[in-house]
């Protein structure tokens, strides 16, 4: 069994990505680790040869910055990097800049590669999440935070990245998967406010980039505003240990009211109700199908 990590970044340093921590959390799970190196000048590069693993396989890659709208640009991204891939490897471990696997999660997801590996109807593994917001304190758990997503695949090459890069497809069909016990740690949302209004600006250009009066409207942002989130709970976990430095550096502040909700309508606030009270997610959208 060989197991191949791959990712893309770029302006890694400029809007403080966690993606050395990234990459070091799945290297444990990993014969190689592919990286795709977005074209910028702001030591993104240098920082990924900083980890010194002899595991990691940097490429580079153009952006076509053109593309704006709809995240379309990552999924390109996601898969240039997945066509670097050696072909002799039978898992492709995908991790984003933001998401961070935990030391104590490695066995299980060991495991499940070691279990289904010769049963080729299994094409991907099923992740949980934890969604940070506002501190490594806060996690989101309302329904606007997906809570699965594949991470792991069965190396195909006709498997291709799905919309925004969020999860995969084969032929355009959902992937066959089995769920594994296991958390990605998604840190997108926890940075300084004055960080991520930068990293907020950038990141929704890439979504509604052709959007002139929202890009406007929003270019002049200088402190990203926290407090407009529908609902939070408290985060009781311990997080990976590759981010405690990280986590040790935080020079902010951000205390949230988990008893206030702010839902945008009676429909959220009762689909919320349901999921607290039943541990169901009516309705909710799956790339993905589990057998």
């Amino acid at each position: 069994m060989k197991v191949t990590g791959f990712t893309f970044v770029r302006n890694a340093v400029r809007f403080d990505y966690p993606v050395t921590e990234a990459i070091r959390s799945i290297l444990p799970l990993c014969d190689e680790v592919v990286v795709s190196v977005g074209n910028c000048n702001d030591g993104t590069l240098e920082l990924i040869q900083s980890i010194g693993s002899p595991k990691i396989r940097i490429f580079h890659s153009e952006w076509d910055d053109s593309i704006k709208a709809g995240g379309r640009v990552l999924a390109i991204e996601t898969d240039k990097a997945l066509q670097h891939i050696s072909h002799d490897t039978t898992w492709a471990f995908y991790i984003q800049a933001d998401e961070v696997v935990h030391e104590s999660d490695i066995p299980a997801i060991r495991a499940a590669m070691e279990r289904y590996a010769g049963d080729a109807k299994v094409e991907g593994l099923l992740f949980r999440y934890h969604h940070f917001y506002g501190s490594y304190d806060y996690v989101g758990d309302s329904r606007i935070w997906y809570n699965h997503e594949i991470r792991v695949i069965r190396y195909n090459p006709g498997i291709r990245s799905y919309r925004d890069a969020q999860g995969f497809r084969l032929n355009n069909r959902k992937l066959r998967v089995k769920p594994v016990d296991a958390y990605m740690y998604h840190y997108g949302w926890v940075k300084n406010p004055e960080e991520q209004a930068r990293k907020w600006i950038n990141s929704t250009s890439l979504y509604h980039g052709n959007n002139q009066h929202l890009m406007t409207r929003i270019a002049s942002t200088e402190v990203f505003d926290y407090s407009e989130v529908d609902s939070l709970e408290r985060f009781t976990g311990n997080h990976p240990q590759v981010m405690q430095e990280r986590i040790d550096r935080k020079n902010w502040q951000f205390e949230h009211d988990i008893s206030r909700k702010q839902f945008r309508n009676i429909k959220r606030k009762l689909l919320y109700w349901v999921e607290k009270r039943f541990g169901v997610r009516l309705w909710d959208y799956r790339n993905y199908k589990i057998i």
